[in-house]
């Protein structure tokens, strides 16, 4: 028997002294676990194409800088560093096609 057919569909919550009947579905125990986002990697937000890339490898930056230019859905979005830093590496290039939740720079 495998783990989503052992699944328990009926289910009570309690909630401020409240309990509530709930049913849990297949969609819901195969779900992917949270993983919470790494600060020190810069993902696309979007689906796009790299236009310019502003930074280079071991240069450092400050928050606000502008790291690359997105161009997604025919709008320029001028991606910037969320905080102070080195870059560490940079994966996308000018001309590449990215997609969402895609690395696009990487920090120290």
């Amino acid at each position: 028997m495998d783990d989503a057919s052992a699944l328990k569909t009926d289910t009570t919550l309690e909630v401020d002294d409240t309990a509530f009947e709930t049913a849990l579905t297949r969609k819901f125990a195969k779900r992917a676990a949270y993983v919470p986002p790494d600060p020190r990697k810069v993902l696309c937000f979007i689906p796009g194409i790299v236009r310019k890339v502003h930074v280079k490898p071991g240069q450092k930056v400050r928050r606000g800088d502008h790291l690359l230019v997105l161009d997604a859905m025919k709008m320029e979005n001028d991606i910037t560093a969320p905080a102070d830093g080195t870059i560490r590496t940079i994966p996308a290039v000018p001309g590449q096609m990215v997609t969402k939740g895609q690395v696009l720079i990487e920090f120290e």
